[in-house]
């Protein structure tokens, strides 16, 4: 097997960018009606601004969320063949759907045990469902 061309510059600027646009998006752009939609209020205001002083981890993990992901798209971009219909599945469940419902338990004012609670339901019932996707499509030829 030839090694696959990867540009891992690539993936490390796309990390990166993930972040300044996520600021922009729900900073200046969207996030006064962000704020509304998740129903923050002047007292919740307060409480997100002092969760923000220790989001430092928060921030660095998903960054390295986020150049996982776009290490799996490059993978996955890069060889069209030698992975199969389960194993892409679980690959792209956990580089697609972990992140993204990773940030939303992350980034919203609910207590810890509410965060890992929906976050681990949320991920179980899609990982459940890509493997069995995955495998239908891989082995119902």
């Amino acid at each position: 097997m030839e090694p696959l061309d990867i540009n891992y510059w690539a993936i490390g600027v796309g990390a990166v960018l993930s972040m300044v646009v996520g600021a922009i998006w729900y900073g200046p752009l969207f996030g006064r009606l962000w704020m509304n939609i998740i129903g923050v209020t002047p007292e919740g205001e307060v409480a997100r601004k002092e969760m923000q002083k220790g989001a430092g981890p928060l921030y660095l993990i998903q960054f390295v969320l986020t150049l996982f992901q776009v290490l799996v798209l490059a993978h996955l971009v890069a060889d069209t063949t030698r992975v199969g219909g389960l194993a892409r599945a679980l690959w792209i469940w956990a580089a697609f759907i972990v992140p993204t419902l990773a940030a939303g338990a992350m980034w919203n004012m609910d207590s810890t045990k509410i965060k890992w609670s929906r976050f681990l339901i949320q991920g179980g019932y899609q990982l459940v469902m890509f493997a069995i996707y995955g495998a239908l499509l891989q082995f119902w030829t």
